[in-house]
């Protein structure tokens, strides 16, 4: 089914997705599962209630137990899988995608995801198989769970800082206010708010805070107010971007050194990860603090693998996702943690965040360019053999290309002919030319316009 992504279930409602799918889903992952309790979180869309009450219905129909956590961030399912030793969880979220969107992320014990190479292709294959299978006797109950103070107390426990500053917060009318609140009661910070109010219509503006016109309101209202700094959030609260005290936006791999930073004081040696999306600098940040820096492949489930297994205590990602080992179980990407956190480096510290940033921005980066191919795959053979003799090439994801001045990663899209460019070089004009040569080489393969 198209709806059945590289990491999760996402669709338009009700063209691709509607309650009978919701149901079909439920008894798939529980049967998958085939344990429980399972819980089950959902997102402030309109159709949110419709397709949670469908998929807790299949996963009962599998027999299995639900615990019902209600309205929440998919952080607070993450810390609520781990809280009611649940055996899975189910988000119903369709994230930062429009409202017309919706869909499903799915995690096992620990919030361990479940993605492509993990089991949601064994899910997909069940929908149809369990459809037709008879209900199972007895059916599994329901039980609802408040996870909110106890959200609020694990993701307090980060930080040993609480600096009295004015933060400007646009949460886009997305679940992050959910887990936010309690966590604001207690920290002594005068707070700007800016569409607390979750809806899941997003009237305001897309709940994606890596396009930059989406940080266009919290940059505005910094200024505004004289606010220390601004954050915002996504739609469900997983991924968090900063701008400083000026309203600069700040890209996340900045924030990723600075956090690894201050967490390398604390924990001297250990292991950080980056996405190789990534500036140079966060590397450089990572060593330089004393700890070992390793490179690691874009997604979610990827990322939390990797720190499992390498025993990383942070992760970051371009997109705005840091990742935490809030404990020796749970790894997890969490906006407001990455939001406290920062607080923490910001107390430690005693300086504006922009002072903080400042010598952090020592290249030039393009930011991420998205390009329609006629076949990724070909293009990607043939740019690799056009740089045969570069220093460093690597096929960990996509193509990453290093020079002694210049880098540059070309990914497919999991969902669309698209490749995406990112590339960083010493200087800007160095950055330009290089980005400039590379775009015209992907841009000959570009498919012919329509109507030609």
């Amino acid at each position: 089914m198209a709806i059945f992504k590289a990491y999760d279930i996402r669709g338009v409602v009700p063209d691709e997705l509607d309650a009978k799918q919701a149901h079909r889903i439920g008894r798939a992952v529980a049967h998958f599962i085939a344990a429980g309790p399972i819980a089950v979180g959902r997102d402030a869309r309109s159709h949110s209630p419709e397709l949670t009450a469908a998929l807790i219905d299949g996963i009962r129909d599998e027999g299995i137990d639900v615990v019902d956590f209600g309205l929440v961030a998919t952080p607070m399912l993450y810390f609520g899988v781990e809280d009611v030793a649940a055996a899975a969880g189910v988000m119903v979220t369709a994230s930062h995608n429009p409202g017309r969107y919706n869909g499903f992320k799915i995690c096992r014990e620990h919030a361990i995801p479940v993605g492509e190479a993990s089991g949601l292709r064994d899910i997909e294959a069940l929908c149809a198989k369990r459809e037709a299978a008879p209900a199972v006797t007895p059916r599994g109950g329901i039980r609802s769970h408040d996870v909110r103070e106890g959200y609020a107390r694990h993701v307090l426990a980060l930080a040993t800082h609480r600096p009295k500053l004015k933060v400007a917060i646009d949460c886009g009318n997305g679940m992050a206010a959910a887990g936010l609140e309690d966590v604001l009661k207690a920290l002594p910070i005068e707070v700007v708010k800016l569409y607390f109010e979750p809806d899941g219509t997003f009237p305001n503006h897309e709940a994606d805070p890596l396009k930059l016109e989406n940080l266009a309101d919290v940059a505005e209202a910094v200024r505004r107010s004289g606010a220390d700094f601004g954050v915002a959030f996504d739609g469900d609260g997983d991924r968090a971007v900063f701008v400083d005290g000026a309203g600069e936006p700040i890209s996340a791999d900045l924030t990723t050194a600075l956090v690894a930073r201050h967490l390398l004081a604390r924990h001297p040696g250990a292991r950080v990860l980056y996405d190789l999306r990534s500036s140079r600098v966060v590397a450089e940040e990572i060593e330089k603090s004393g700890g070992v820096a390793g490179m690691c492949r874009v997604g979610h489930s990827f990322v939390k693998a990797q720190m499992r297994e390498e025993g990383a205590i942070f992760a970051g990602e371009l997109s705005g996702h840091l990742y935490f080992r809030f404990s020796d179980s749970l790894i997890a990407d969490d906006g407001t943690a990455a939001f406290v956190a920062l607080l923490d480096v910001l107390g430690a510290e005693g300086r504006p965040l922009a002072d903080l940033v400042k010598p952090l921005r020592r290249y030039s980066a393009s930011g991420e360019i998205n390009n329609r191919v006629v076949d990724a795959q070909v293009v990607l053979r043939e740019i690799e053999a056009e740089h045969a003799a570069a220093p460093e090439i690597s096929r960990l994801d996509g193509l990453l290309v290093r020079y002694p001045t210049w880098w540059f990663n070309l990914r497919a899209s999991n969902t669309e002919p698209v490749l995406r460019l990112n590339l960083e070089a010493d200087t800007v004009d160095e950055m330009v030319r290089r980005r400039d040569a590379l775009l015209a080489r992907i841009r000959s393969y570009a498919p012919p316009a329509a109507g030609s």
